[in-house]
This record gives C-alpha cells, structure tokens and sequence, in this order.
C-alpha cells in the first residue's frame, strides 16, 4: 500500500510533464480498441444466435458497460454487468451462451498473451521465480512465499471445478447444448478467421499503439519493444484479478521490465497515470452505456424491475 502511495505521490509530481497530444492519442488508441474488441464479441454471439437480430450497438454498450465496471470493482464484477444487457439486447438468449461467448472471446486473448509472455521470458525481460515474491505491491505474491497452501488452494478449487462439470455434465444436457453454442464459431474456421481472428488481430495491435502512446505523454522511450513490454505486464496482471484492473501486480512489473529506461520516479508516474486514465475512460463509457440502455445507474433496481415486469406477464390470463 506504502508503494501505491509512493506512485500516487510520483504521478502528481510528473502532472505538469505530461504531454498532453500524446496522452490524447493514447485514449483514442484506447476507445478504437473496445470498439473493435466489441466487434469481435458480437460476430461471436451472432454465430451462437444466426437466426437472431444482434445488434453490434447494443452488444457494444454492454461490452463498455462491463468494462466500466470492472475498472472499479475486482473479481471481474462488471461481466455479470455486460452479460444482463446483452440479454436484453439479444431477443431469445441465455446467461448460458452469452457467457459462453465471452470465454471464446478468450481463446485467442489466451494464446496472443501466451506468445507475448514467451517472447518475454525467452528475452530475459521477465522477473524469476525467485524475484516475483518480493516485488513491491506484488498481489499474489503470498502465492510464492507460501507454495504448498497456494498448491493445496489451486488443488481444492481444480476438485470443486471437475465436480462440478461432472455433475453438470450427466444431469443437464440443456446446460451443455446452451455452453456448446456460444462456441459455435469455431464449427467454421474461415468464418471464425474472417469475422473474430482478424477482428482480435486488430484489437491487440491497438493495444499496443495506445502504450506507445502512453510511453512518449508521459517521457518515457517509447519503442514497440518497451511497448510490447508494458502490454505483457498488464496481460499478467489480469491473471489473479484481486485489486481492480490488477493495479498492484501490474505497476510492479512495470517497474521490473522497464527499470533503467528512465527515472523510478517517472516510470511510477507512467504506471500510474495510465492506469487512472484508462479508469477513468472505462468508468466514464461504462457507467454512460449503463445510464443509456438501462435509464438508471442503480443495476439491482432495473433489475428488480424487469423480474416485476416478467411475473406480471406470466399472471396474465
């Protein structure tokens, strides 16, 4: 905490150093990323749902609905977010598949991150083992302090998980037909090329651009090696998501994989100052998709609402 502090402190001080055209690119990098991200999600549920209307603006606010939320809330809160207004966009469609289709959306995030994160271990530019545990504001690094309660942790939930899908896999075979059809743009490899891969390609090269940017607003030397850097720590820091965004785990490596390209001090003010205005960009669409397309901020009342409103219909004769 004494840390995130410090960094809190660095950014103020490196406030008046920023350049502000760069950081401006930066966000807009930022806002073309989700746009193409949420293309890329929609072409997925238009192939679990084809005979239905999906309709890429109003998958788009519930991809930055649940983008905004999980900016502030950890544990991923702002997926249950995205996935209620999606089933009101989505006439006919299940938590089930819509669910589903978000964790096809990972397939590819998974490998590009993995090929990432390889590169970056075969370069030298990732922390060891014996180092990850003592990085300041590492948040899983009692993990590595404490191997054998992670390892019996990681076991129990593993058990728990397989239990679950055995249990799930005899006794509801609706369950599965519904989680089977969220991945059915896999059936069709030039379809999933054409409509998803590409459209993914695009929103990890984005990625990239937007922590160029970022590097030369706020003085650091911004290269696609440093920038390709950046992006491995915020993949990595997404893993164990406990704090929001990761912004412990993800300032910690920043200052791991970058040290010695400028001063602790501004290196601090980058991680930081990018995290704050990403979160603050996220919030902001967020919580405005939200306000649009559910005419309140306060999630548990609509929802409240639309399960009033769905009783009602079913009492009528």
């Amino acid at each position: 905490m004494h840390a995130f502090l410090d960094a809190i402190e660095s950014f103020g001080g490196q406030l008046a150093h920023v350049h502000w055209m760069p950081l401006g690119i930066a966000v807009l990098f930022h806002l073309a990323q989700t746009a193409v991200a949420a293309r890329a999600w929609r072409n997925i549920v238009a192939a679990a749902y084809p005979d239905r209307r999906v309709p890429w603006l109003g998958l788009y606010a519930a991809y930055l609905a649940g983008v905004g939320v999980n900016a502030v809330i950890p544990a991923r809160g702002g997926d249950v977010v995205r996935l209620y207004i999606a089933r009101r966009r989505v006439r006919g469609s299940t938590y089930t598949t819509l669910a589903s289709t978000i964790a096809a959306v990972t397939v590819f995030d998974f490998f590009a991150a993995l090929a990432l994160v390889a590169w970056a271990v075969s370069t030298g530019a990732l922390p060891g083992l014996q180092v990850l545990p003592d990085l300041p504001d590492f948040d899983f690094g009692w993990a590595f302090r404490h191997p054998r309660l992670a390892l019996a942790i990681a076991g129990a939930v593993a058990v728990a998980l397989t239990i679950a899908g055995v249990w799930a896999a005899r006794r509801i075979a609706e369950f599965k037909r519904r989680l089977a059809q969220g991945f059915a743009v896999f059936r069709d490899k030039g379809l999933y090329a054409r409509s998803v891969a590409s459209w993914q390609t695009l929103d990890w090269i984005l990625r990239i651009a937007t922590v160029y940017w970022f590097l030369r607003a706020f003085g650091i030397p911004a290269t696609v090696h440093n920038a390709l850097l950046v992006q491995v720590c915020s993949s990595l820091s997404t893993v164990f998501p406990f704090s929001p965004g990761g912004i412990g785990t993800e300032q910690a490596l920043t200052l791991y994989v970058l040290a010695g390209e400028a001063k602790r001090s501004a290196l601090l003010a980058f991680s930081v100052g990018q995290h704050v205005t990403l979160t603050i960009t996220n919030a902001a669409l967020g919580f405005g998709a939200i306000l649009v397309t559910l005419r309140t901020l306060h999630f548990r009342r609509a929802v409240d609402q639309e399960a009033d409103a769905a009783l009602a219909e079913q009492a009528r004769p």
